[in-house]
């Protein structure tokens, strides 16, 4: 078992801290927080982190596809399942020429999004695409007024919110059975207790227990009113949304990733996407 594991993620874990704050974790974990998904797979498969926090399509993509961002397959492992896309909307204005931010055209969110706008009408042609990395850089691009929409989760949305924007679609309602995140490694053995760590700290969350920890965790990573820190509580033990609390990567959740992937990513000789559902 490791001794010190080294994390890569987007948008700082609540969960992680609250597991840190039960004395919990198996090692002592530093998070780093990543600009984009190719720079943190790029870090991940140069040996910089130990694991990561990610979209499982991203594992798709990088074990599975040979057209990826950074063009390399590797062995990634899912270790478990975190959580359900944690309010994963499509939030902004949706006309046509919008400028849509993505994190990279070809990753899990963004085929996602392109499902979404299907879904209000918008074709790929309608809408320019415009890629500006983690979920925290797209928040502040749409506040900021440098793109006309996004889609937004874990904790970001409610920032959203707070500042007037309204979810145009939710990933639950046209993509669901959905997952959002998980822990994924290139060795799974080290970081195995880091999983199970997560994973019974969030079957403790949704079961109804450490709400006062979610909330002051909240507030301090992700600079939540109390207030909106209480809706991130709920929507942590949100069944659709929220935790998987046996951290299992279920297959109709993956199923609905793969299909994703095949109908909106690169096209592919054969079917190497096969493999990820056997």
């Amino acid at each position: 078992m490791a001794t010190s594991i080294t994390l890569g993620s987007f948008t700082p874990s609540v969960l992680l801290r609250v597991a840190r704050r039960l004395g919990r974790l198996p090692a002592e974990v530093t998070e780093t927080l990543v600009p984009s998904s190719p720079a943190q797979f790029r870090t991940l498969l140069d040996g910089g982190y130990d694991a990561v926090l990610t979209s499982p399509d991203n594992v798709l993509a990088y074990r599975y596809s040979p057209v990826n961002p950074l063009g390399v397959n590797a062995p990634v492992s899912m270790v478990a399942a975190i959580d359900r896309g944690m309010g994963l909307a499509l939030y902004g204005s949706l006309k046509k020429q919008a400028r849509l931010a993505v994190d990279v055209p070809g990753s899990g969110f963004a085929f996602a999004m392109y499902a979404l706008a299907e879904s209000l009408g918008f074709t790929r042609d309608d809408y320019e695409i415009v890629p500006l990395g983690s979920t925290p850089n797209r928040l502040k691009a749409l506040l900021a007024g440098e793109c006309d929409a996004t889609m937004l989760n874990a904790g970001n949305e409610l920032h959203a919110e707070a500042a007037g924007f309204k979810p145009l679609s939710r990933t639950t309602e046209v993509c669901g059975p959905y997952l959002g995140t998980v822990l994924a490694a290139l060795d799974p053995e080290p970081v195995a207790g880091l999983g199970e760590a997560l994973t019974t700290t969030a079957a403790e969350i949704v079961a109804g227990r450490h709400g006062y920890l979610v909330v002051a965790a909240a507030v301090d990573a992700l600079g939540l009113t109390e207030k909106l820190a209480v809706r991130y509580l709920e929507r942590l033990r949100d069944p659709a949304e929220g935790l998987v609390p046996d951290g299992q990567v279920d297959r109709p959740a993956l199923e609905t990733l793969v299909g994703l992937r095949r109908r909106f990513g690169p096209a592919l000789e054969g079917d190497p996407l096969a493999a990820a559902l056997r």
